[in-house]
């Protein structure tokens, strides 16, 4: 295989991944036009369409598909190899890719890499926020952040956070207009904000139970978002009831622009976790994050300010 092989691969697969050639672009270091010339190239040494492009859209073609299946795991190893032998030290150096949603990046992951990055100058560190599910393997990440119940059984699991409790919230205004659901059923009287889950592919249901059996309503409303801190400011401005984490609102309940409904029957969920792929050698700059963030989360479960709830829980999908 020839240098500029290996070169037209890289550069395939990250088209291929990324479904567009801007996003391509910016992860291979290369410009747009080049990045569409060697996939060009690629086609024609290969004598087979591997990219379908249209206006809106960029995909693979069934043969492009099988050669990304193919690549994928190879260089995959090749790139776990090599870190693995760039980190074989036990100081941590090189780089961590992290993929993580919103809420976990701001709250738990931005502190604890304060702490990281004065103990180990020498790793840089790069966050990607998405709220839709991430697959690690494929897209090049050391480690994620999510919630427990959403990954996978072959993941190794680092808690770094408490289970999390939900609480459905109103303005005080939203309130004295429509007045106050005394259970989930009243909802269908009220406008609610719904929430678009990418992760979920759709609107998130939102979760109650009842003498500790988990049930789901789906609730109606004008307005609809995929932003966790545009449903809270949609909320607190009167726009109507919300669903959304207590730790998002603590402030707001705590200063009455925000009112909690249906506090005894909102559940827990399982918390935030870290975690990476059991079958990648743990870096020694990966292990230096997880025993930062881990004693952070300790620290944190045992001076958190949150109200005393029930430890039993259902397993269940989570706002985000």
């Amino acid at each position: 295989m020839k240098k500029e092989d290996v070169r037209d691969l890289i550069v395939f697969q990250a088209v291929a991944e990324e479904h567009s050639f801007t996003r391509a672009a910016a992860r291979v270091g290369l410009t747009q036009p080049t990045l569409s010339q060697i996939v060009s190239d690629l086609e024609q040494r290969m004598g087979v369409k591997l990219i379908a492009r249209t206006t809106r859209s960029v995909r693979t073609t069934e043969a492009g598909q099988r050669l990304l299946e193919t690549i994928q795991p190879a260089f995959s190893q090749i790139s776990d190899q090599m870190k693995a032998l760039a980190d074989s030290g036990d100081t941590p150096s090189g780089k961590l890719r992290l993929t993580t949603t919103k809420h976990p990046a701001l709250s738990m992951l931005l502190p604890a890499l304060t702490v990281f990055g004065e103990r180990h100058p020498g790793v840089k560190v790069e966050i990607v926020v998405d709220d839709a599910f991430t697959d690690i393997i494929a897209g090049g990440f050391d480690a994620g952040i999510r919630f427990g119940e959403h990954l996978e059984k072959d993941m190794i699991r680092v808690p770094i956070g408490p289970d999390v409790r939900a609480a459905v919230v109103a303005s005080p205004d939203y309130v004295a207009r429509h007045g106050t659901p005394h259970a989930p059923k009243e909802l269908t009287f009220h406008n609610c904000i719904n929430f678009l889950m990418p992760s979920l592919g759709g609107v998130f249901r939102w979760r109650f139970w009842e003498n500790g059996r988990p049930f789901e309503v789906k609730v109606e409303g004008a307005l609809t978002v995929n932003d966790g801190d545009v449903l809270v400011a949609a909320a607190a401005g009167g726009q109507g009831m919300a669903y959304i984490f207590e730790d998002h609102v603590y402030d707001l309940l705590a200063s009455g622009r925000l009112v909690r409904c249906l506090e005894d029957w909102c559940p827990p969920f399982p918390g935030y976790y870290l975690y990476y792929p059991d079958r990648k050698q743990k870096t020694p700059a990966l292990a230096a994050l997880i025993d930062i963030i881990s004693y952070r989360a300790a620290a944190r479960k045992a001076t958190k300010p949150y109200p005393a709830h029930s430890d039993e829980h259902q397993d269940g999908r989570s706002p985000a």
